[in-house]
């Protein structure tokens, strides 16, 4: 049992709670009902959207956009609905997480 202190100490010095932090609220906001991290469901999987905005200095900005307003026409004819119960700041955590995706 007293790896498991250590066990979580060393993740959360690596940062990696951070990630699981995300990925809750990615969950706790439904961006998981439509989102997988590896696999298209009814959106575009985390990974590809990572891949396609990788290095665009505005990815954040754009992004977090269209978590709050929605949009459509990117990924195909399925629109992504706006995200009222997500507030500007983690839609920017949220999209700041996905990016980090590989």
């Amino acid at each position: 049992m007293k790896l498991f202190p250590a066990l979580t100490l060393a993740l959360v010095a690596a940062g990696t709670s951070s990630a699981f932090a995300n990925a809750d609220l990615a969950t706790k906001k439904n961006c998981m009902a439509c989102h997988a991290v590896d696999k298209k469901l009814v959106g575009p999987a985390y990974k590809e959207v990572a891949a396609k905005y990788a290095g665009q200095k505005d990815a954040v900005d754009k992004l977090s956009q269209k978590v709050l307003k929605g949009g459509s026409g990117v990924w195909g004819p399925v629109p992504m609905p706006p995200n009222a119960q997500v507030s500007e700041a983690e839609a920017k955590q949220l999209v700041q997480w996905l990016l980090t995706i590989k």
